[in-house]
């Protein structure tokens, strides 16, 4: 089980990366609207547009999901839940909570997990 002091460093982890990721969705919403602005001349320049626009999206879109899962984790922290298996309820190991902070399975039940999601997907 994670120490206090443990916890306490991922937590710091967290909240900066909560930052950066909130940094980067600005940049990505910026980046859109200087994308809309931009003259079109062709039929190149808007398959160009189009192209980086769903790019930049779909960047944000990710880091969203990732906002939240660091929300997340801030908010176990604070209830006192924070590095128990969402799954199965024991403790998730110091080095993979150290290697994804946000992380909300054990390494066996993650992969239970993205083996049903990928069923679904199929």
């Amino acid at each position: 089980m994670a120490s206090e002091r443990q916890i306490e460093d991922l937590k710091i982890i967290l909240e900066e990366k909560k930052e950066q990721i909130l940094s980067n969705i600005n940049g990505s919403r910026n980046n859109i609207d200087e994308l809309k602005g931009q003259e079109i001349n062709d039929d190149l320049d808007y398959a160009e547009l189009v192209s980086d626009s769903f790019t930049e999206g779909m960047i944000a879109n990710h880091q969203l999901d990732e906002l939240e899962q660091i929300e997340a984790a801030l908010k176990r922290i604070k209830d006192g839940d924070y590095g128990n298996c969402d799954m199965c309820g024991i403790t998730i190991p110091i080095g993979r909570l150290k290697a994804k902070p946000f992380a909300r399975y054990c390494t066996e039940c993650r992969q239970a997990y993205e083996n049903e999601q990928s069923k679904k997907s199929s």
